[in-house]
């Protein structure tokens, strides 16, 4: 589907969003490094096999709009509100409902509120301050499984480089705060979830997990 995105827009110093859209890119590299991307997220999803799914920083509303398209009840929360009305317009775009989508930050989400069959968090921890504060407020929502995604590390500032972008930042991406190896974001989620199975979509750390148990 074609979306309206966020392109490079701040809220409270924040980049919210995409900077670009990355789902409707031309360049064939983007586009197989983003059908890899896609087909790893739909893998681990159907393994989850959820009623109801709730992202978390769904940004422009991409996943939650498809999934409602193919008749799962997904809804999405951001922490921007200029991102949250462009999943809306997006969302009527094509019919679904813009109640979907509501403005939340990670840090204030609530067990009863916030809680779905599937919870998934993609391309949001890199960009927070405090990401282990972020997994402890995804802990209290996850019923059963959550779904959670970063890039990965060193290999996602390599490749920006080798493109020209973001050189003088050597390749971050605006508003990366946190950086993970692959090993290194496993550990790091294994505190919190009990990892079911991990893929690697270039240039991605993508991972399934379940709530703890005893």
């Amino acid at each position: 589907m074609s979306m309206k995105i966020a392109g490079g827009k701040t809220e409270d110093g924040i980049v919210v969003g995409n900077t670009y859209d990355k789902y409707g890119a031309r360049n064939p590299i983007v586009r197989w490094m983003m059908k890899g991307f896609e087909e790893s997220l739909m893998t681990l999803s159907s393994k989850a096999n959820p009623c109801t799914i709730h992202e978390i920083g769904c940004g422009e509303g991409y996943w939650v709009t498809k999934w409602n398209q193919s008749g799962i009840e997904a809804r999405g929360c951001d922490f921007s509100h200029q991102v949250i009305e462009i999943a809306r317009d997006n969302a009527k775009q094509v019919g679904v409902s813009i109640e979907q989508f509501s403005t939340r930050s990670i840090y204030d989400l609530d067990a009863e509120e916030d809680a779905a069959d599937l919870i998934v968090c993609c391309e949001v921890l890199e960009h927070l301050e405090d990401p282990e504060e972020g997994l402890r407020a995804l802990q209290r929502v996850t019923q059963n499984y959550i779904l959670l995604s970063v890039p990965r590390e060193p290999l996602w500032r390599i490749l920006n480089f080798a493109r020209g972008k973001y050189c003088l930042d050597m390749g971050n991406t605006p508003g990366h705060l946190q950086h993970w190896s692959k090993p290194g974001f496993i550990k790091m989620v294994s505190t919190y979830f009990d990892v079911v199975e991990v893929k690697s979509p270039l240039p991605w750390t993508m991972v399934l997990c379940r709530r703890k148990t005893g």
